[in-house]
């Protein structure tokens, strides 16, 4: 089963763009990711890593990648309630409050993050198997 990353996160693709399709959505921001992973839920993928996973809030972030799977057509219902839950719970946070305008150290250590979410699945021996 094919897997792809939706991210815009530059330091995901730049590492796992020779390895795993990737959509990347350089420029584009945290929700941006969760709608065009709503999009490839309803078009038959499964969602692999949590949408919200971590600590950092849609507020506080920037970025966020999610990993899926093609499942050929069937559309996974938990993801599609798992994906619209997210956006649900990341509009509230936004609404509440924006995301900062962050310094350049701060983005970066913020795409890190990111990062060593996705690695830790990624680098997960059970992960191979799916």
């Amino acid at each position: 089963m094919e897997k792809i990353i939706i991210t815009n996160n530059s330091k995901i693709f730049e590492k796992y763009k020779e390895v795993y399709e990737i959509l990347f959505l350089e420029n584009e921001s945290y929700t941006e990711v969760l709608y065009k992973t709503r999009d490839k839920v309803h078009l038959g993928y499964k969602i692999l890593t949590h949408p919200m996973a971590g600590s950092l809030k849609p507020n506080q972030t920037p970025y966020k990648s999610i990993v899926l799977q093609n499942t050929v057509g069937k559309v996974d219902y938990e993801s599609v309630k798992l994906i619209e839950n997210s956006i649900e719970a990341a509009q509230k946070f936004l609404q509440f409050k924006s995301t900062p305008k962050w310094s350049e150290r701060i983005l970066n250590d913020f795409k890190t993050v990111d990062l060593s979410f996705i690695e830790n699945v990624i680098n997960n021996p059970m992960f191979k198997i799916i």
